[in-house]
């Protein structure tokens, strides 16, 4: 199994990261609608796939979810025996889960979630200072968010 977080951020251009290849990119789809609608412009996908996290974006693209067709893979983690409604209720704790009832615009979709930028730097620069680095400001990416969601859901 594994726990992925997805973003509509076409234009996929590649990115090594320190497990394995990552894809990032930028597009206006899902987070053009969250902007106008007051949300915020961080909302991403979070889920948990029986396979591939890669066959799991491409399903997304191919049911058209949250009536979006251009997902992009920003981060995945193999799990084992955990089940996505856990996995969305933790990183519930932490981020605000998007109500698919209340937005018709997004179809219903579960797993989508408005993340802070702030609570995402936050998170990387405690994980620095942990670490014993030197802390330095960071631009946040796609991929940082994506990671990001993954480890407050896992813990």
């Amino acid at each position: 199994m594994s726990a992925y977080a997805a973003g509509l951020k076409g234009s996929a251009q590649q990115q090594e990261g320190e497990d394995g290849e990552r894809v990032r990119g930028e597009s206006d789809s899902l987070q053009g609608w969250a902007s106008d609608r007051g949300l915020t412009m961080h909302v991403y996908k979070l889920g948990v796939a029986e396979g591939s996290a890669a066959d799991a974006v491409t399903a997304l693209n191919e049911s058209a979810h949250a009536g979006r067709s251009d997902w992009q893979l920003l981060a995945e983690e193999q799990v084992d025996g955990i089940d996505e409604n856990s996995v969305l209720a933790r990183a519930g704790r932490k981020e605000t889960l998007v109500d698919p009832t209340y937005y018709p615009q997004i179809k219903r979709a579960p797993g989508i979630f408005k993340v802070k930028a702030a609570n995402v730097e936050n998170h990387f620069l405690v994980r620095e200072a942990l670490e014993g680095q030197r802390i330095k400001r960071i631009r946040i990416t796609p991929v940082q968010v994506g990671t990001y969601l993954i480890r407050v859901a896992l813990g």
